[in-house]
């Protein structure tokens, strides 16, 4: 390692795919900010280690544990200002517990450069851990802003960083809690899953138009329904229109957002598209959460960030008495005016609507059907193809394997990794449409619970399903997706479009051995080996 210059590795498209190690990652986050994340990550390690000595835990404890991991995963705070902040409120809470607890535990912030320079193999696993506690912590964070808590999911944040500065923690002690982050990972997304379904209701299949029509609208990207949620409240009757981009699409099937006349579609694509779809925009951007582009100078005067995502120069709206006051951004609407005429926004492949809603409680209800369709032979295989986009040429494998699959199978997919095939037209099977948009990332629950549904109702487990999983993994959510789908036991996984850098080959040889993980190849040689061709 090099003063003046980086050293990160945790999401998918790093530098040559090792490590982003100059002055700049790929992502666009200079070495001075990656400098701050990894010190407010440090911080964060010590916290843990002082809260591992206490008891009972105050509330500001777990928050800022969550918000400090939730704020270093890729694409979310680009900031020095506003992370050294948040690294000084991390002391501020270390210190209250100190007085707490009477002292108790190891108080200085851990240096990440212990983990990065160790043992390839403990290197490995303490990332495993790390990104994915990173990972479960924007899961958490989406819950608690509904105030849904899980006591075992906020512990284990306290567990899991207390583990990463551990140094006398050796692959035996490790490698359960890898595991054991896919098992609480689990309990997160099922508080989560709750946390919007209670609040928002159960997704509905919806068709949602890719049109933008004329008039003054604002654009939400990221994932957080709750912000969009006060925005619909606060534009109703202002003659502004609301459009999803990215992650946000799936809103649209959520009951208590659809019924706002004002939710018009979808605007754009996926994250990584920001920068194109963003520059002669006449109309603001509200960012909330993770999945963010820096803001071109161009745009950047129309961009507004909330909750944890920062930028330099770019103007935020912060949360007062539980409410946030949009007022900015609704005049910066007004005064933009929007398209003079209605403009068709094409998705990637050239459509004009894509659909949504197909979540566990829809397919659930339909159960019956669809297990008919696959005993009679309607339905040949399943696909779950879903996780992250983004921006290598080799993420056209899944628009090409979802085009070959048979026409007589069904392509479930989630997450943003969708927008390489969401607005292909390939018909329906049995009755349904054979591609059925499960959600956002975070909605990773639902996809789990149709397959576990499916397994017991034909008597057999995931494995032995007419199911096969093929992902895209960008950063850190989808980590922890994967370690939950390793915690159930889920085998056959096809992983691409590279593998992460963070695996060592003997933790690599280690899911291979055990869960028969492998890399993407092409979509044919998939698609025989999947189908049980040769």
């Amino acid at each position: 390692m090099v003063m003046n210059q980086m050293f990160c590795f945790q999401c998918e498209q790093t530098m040559g795919c090792t490590g982003c190690t100059g002055a700049a990652g790929v992502c666009g986050k200079t070495a001075d900010v990656a400098g701050l994340q990894d010190g407010l990550t440090g911080a964060l390690v010590a916290l843990s280690r002082v809260a591992s000595h206490c008891g009972n835990l105050p509330e500001t404890t777990y928050a800022v544990l969550m918000d400090g991991l939730f704020t270093t995963v890729t694409n979310v705070n680009f900031n020095g200002q506003t992370l050294e902040e948040r690294i000084a409120a991390v002391h501020a809470e270390r210190d209250a517990l100190l007085t707490r607890c009477g002292g108790a535990g190891e108080t200085d912030d851990y240096d990440m450069a212990r983990v990065w320079t160790a043992n390839e193999d403990i290197r490995s696993l303490k990332s495993l851990i790390l990104f994915g506690l990173r990972g479960m912590a924007a899961y958490a964070h989406h819950a608690r802003v509904l105030g849904y808590q899980d006591a075992s999911v906020d512990r284990y944040f306290v567990e899991g960083l207390a583990a990463v500065g551990n140094e006398d923690f050796g692959m035996d002690e490790l490698l359960p809690l890898v595991l054991k982050t896919g098992e609480i990972n689990l309990k997160c997304m099922a508080l989560l899953d709750q946390a919007n379904t209670e609040t928002y209701g159960h997704p509905t299949p919806v068709t949602v138009p890719l049109t933008v029509e004329k008039g003054p609208f604002i654009v939400v990207t990221g994932h957080d329904l709750r912000d969009l949620k006060m925005l619909l409240e606060q534009t109703e009757g202002k003659g502004i229109n609301i459009y999803t981009h990215g992650e946000m699409l799936p809103a649209h099937a959520y009951p208590e957002l659809h019924k706002y006349q004002h939710l018009k579609g979808n605007f754009g694509t996926a994250w990584q598209n920001q920068t194109r779809e963003f520059v002669d925009l006449p109309a603001p951007v509200l960012f909330t959460t993770n999945c963010l582009m820096p803001p071109r100078p161009s745009y950047k005067d129309r961009v507004f960030t909330t909750d944890l995502v920062s930028f330099p120069d770019v103007q935020h709206i912060d949360e007062v008495n539980g409410t946030k006051d949009f007022t900015p951004l609704i005049e910066k609407a007004l005064e933009l005016g929007g398209y003079a005429e209605d403009q068709v926004r094409h998705g990637i492949n050239g459509g004009t609507q894509v659909m949504t809603g197909f979540a566990r409680n829809f397919v659930l209800e339909n159960a019956d059907a669809v297990v008919d369709a696959v005993k009679t032979g309607k339905i040949s295989h399943f696909f779950l193809v879903g996780g992250c986009d983004g921006y290598k040429p080799g993420r056209s494998y899944y628009t090409e394997f979802v085009k070959k699959t048979p026409a007589d199978s069904v392509v479930l997919t989630l997450a943003c990794g969708k927008y390489r095939f969401n607005d292909l037209d390939l018909g329906t099977v049995a009755g349904l449409p054979r591609i059925m948009d499960v959600g956002q990332c975070n909605d990773a629950y639902s996809a789990i619970q149709i397959a576990v549904a499916l397994a017991k109702a034909f008597g057999c487990s995931v494995n032995d399903l007419p199911l096969s999983l093929v992902l895209s993994w960008y950063e850190q959510k989808a980590v922890c997706i994967l370690l939950t789908l390793l915690h159930l036991g889920i085998k056959n996984i096809l992983l691409g479009p590279t593998l992460p850098a963070f695996v060592s080959p003997n933790v690599l040889q280690f899911l291979v051995d055990h869960y028969h993980i492998a890399p993407i190849s092409t979509p044919e040689e998939d698609l025989a080996k999947l189908l049980g061709k040769k």
